[in-house]
């Protein structure tokens, strides 16, 4: 624990070096600038700062995207709140309660528990996160190659059963994404795949160009199609910040509890996010809250429950992509991406090759949660009335910030058309009701399942039961089985259990 402490300060310390204070900073003004504009999404925001990130040393890197992944799930319950537009999916729940004590002239008092639970949710996740890193490190440093691919796996099983209402949707754009994810050369044989005697494929399609073509112009595609606003909304006159006091926060400790609890958990868990954390917590809180029969009228449990969760799962889905290199959500994918970029293998050896860029980080969530609530308390008014940018400067602009991104990745043209293919890819997933996560997700962590398959089958003489044999891979491929069946039973289930009714 002492050891913990000593790189915890020396992270500290680090954060407060200019360039690193800079980035951070940055990125949560960024953050909250992209939560408030409902053209953006957070996953989108992250991926058209990355970019920005290749020629930065990687901890200011990684921090600025951090920044931003945590500031994300804050801001966007302001416009929920004050105008009924949720600028991200994680602000919905926030709405139900927070317009209501808007309308009755609430909204200051409103904004106040938003602040109050963001930073009880973002301080005690950062918190669980430095406390459980190290030793889920410890245990994952025991695993050998089977186990890598097991819960690599799980990792993408998870994401596909969480990727939208089809699962076959799902899983056909997660090996789409596996599929991408093979072009170019084998890493073990040397032998090339689905070249086709393409010069720029035998290097690859960089998992950059998908991930900003999907998520980026494949958005503003869709925008297109839909026709673009002149402005979202005109922002509100006069906005304000009152803080609860003690004894009215103290009054919701259950909430308080229950919200930042269920937050890390789910953010623990890979392809969950920030949005399931949100809905799931204002769920179990009208189920079993202390004014269960008055949510949705504009109390403040209906905002506490679904912010304490939303800003938690930011520490909770850091915990295994540090550990074990596995994204929790969307945007932690786009921070794997960042760190494969700047040459840093996220798994339990980072800790002890590069902890002084991890505690860093880990500094960088304590400061950036409080730096957040401070911005927010502060320039609430000013950050809101972004939503006066018509919706077509603001697509201008992300089409601008992908284009550059392509190009900067390796300083080719042919990049430049791959993010315009991919953004079409990433628009017809929209249109269809194919989840785009799977697809990146599989793009990303595809190669790494490749090398840990192959190596496991060239040590252990081709024999795949090994992967069921040994106990921590056997329970972990256990637990990919059930991930995959149970979508599918529940919805065999569902409709024999109504017709029985």
């Amino acid at each position: 624990m002492d050891g913990v402490l000593a790189h915890l300060a020396a992270g500290f310390v680090d954060v407060f070096a200019p360039a690193n204070l800079l980035a951070l900073v940055i990125g949560l003004v960024l953050g909250l600038l992209v939560a408030v504009l409902p053209g953006l999404t957070l996953v989108m925001g992250v991926v058209l700062a990355l970019p920005f990130t290749y020629t930065m040393e990687v901890t200011p890197a990684i921090i600025l995207l951090t920044a931003m992944y945590v500031s994300g799930t804050y801001a966007g319950a302001w416009t929920s709140i004050l105008f009924r537009v949720p600028g991200e999916p994680i602000d919905v729940p926030m709405l139900w309660d927070g317009y209501a004590m808007a309308r009755k002239g609430e909204a200051a008092q409103a904004l106040g528990w938003t602040l109050i639970a963001a930073l009880v949710g973002g301080l005690a996740s950062a918190a669980v996160m430095v406390l459980l890193t190290e030793p889920v490190a410890r245990v994952a440093l025991t695993f050998s190659t089977p186990e890598y691919f097991a819960i690599i796996l799980f990792g993408l099983a998870s994401v596909i059963s969480l990727g939208g209402s089809s699962l076959a949707n799902a899983l056909i754009s997660l090996f789409a994404g596996l599929l991408i994810a093979t072009v170019g050369v084998d890493d073990t044989y040397g032998a090339h795949r689905f070249t086709f005697d393409v010069p720029i494929l035998s290097d690859g399609i960089d998992y950059l160009v998908v991930m900003v073509g999907a998520f980026g112009l494949g958005e503003v595609f869709m925008r297109m199609e839909l026709g673009f606003t002149s402005a979202p909304l005109k922002a509100a006159g006069t906005v304000s910040t009152r803080l609860p006091g003690l004894r009215e926060i103290a009054s919701l400790k259950g909430t308080f509890t229950r919200g930042t609890l269920l937050g890390i958990i789910i953010g623990i868990v890979p392809g969950a996010g920030a949005t399931v954390a949100s809905f799931l917590s204002y769920g179990i809180e009208a189920q079993y809250g202390r004014r269960k029969e008055k949510m949705g009228s504009g109390i403040p449990e209906g905002i506490v429950a679904p912010q304490c969760a939303a800003t938690a799962s930011v520490g909770g889905a850091m915990i295994p992509l540090i550990t074990m290199g596995i994204p929790g959500s969307g945007a932690t994918a786009i921070i794997l991406g960042a760190f494969l970029l700047h040459g840093l293998q996220p798994g339990p050896q980072v800790l002890q090759t590069s902890s002084h860029i991890v505690y860093a980080v880990f500094a960088s969530l304590f400061v950036g949660v409080i730096g957040m609530c401070l911005i927010g308390y502060f320039a609430a008014r000013l950050l809101v009335r972004v939503l006066e940018f018509p919706e077509v400067i603001v697509s201008a602009y992300v089409v601008m910030c992908c284009i550059l991104g392509a190009f900067a990745s390796r300083n080719n043209i042919t990049d430049v058309w791959l993010i315009v293919v991919f953004g079409v890819v990433g628009y017809l997933c929209e249109r269809f009701r194919f989840p785009i996560a799977p697809l990146v997700l599989g793009t990303i962590l595809g190669p790494i399942a490749e090398t840990s398959f192959m190596t496991t089958m060239i040590s252990f003489d081709n024999d795949w039961t090994v992967f069921f044999t040994r106990p921590i891979s056997g329970a972990v491929m256990a637990l990919v089985i059930l991930t995959l069946v149970f979508p599918v039973l529940r919805r065999f289930w569902s409709p024999r259990r109504r017709s029985a009714t």
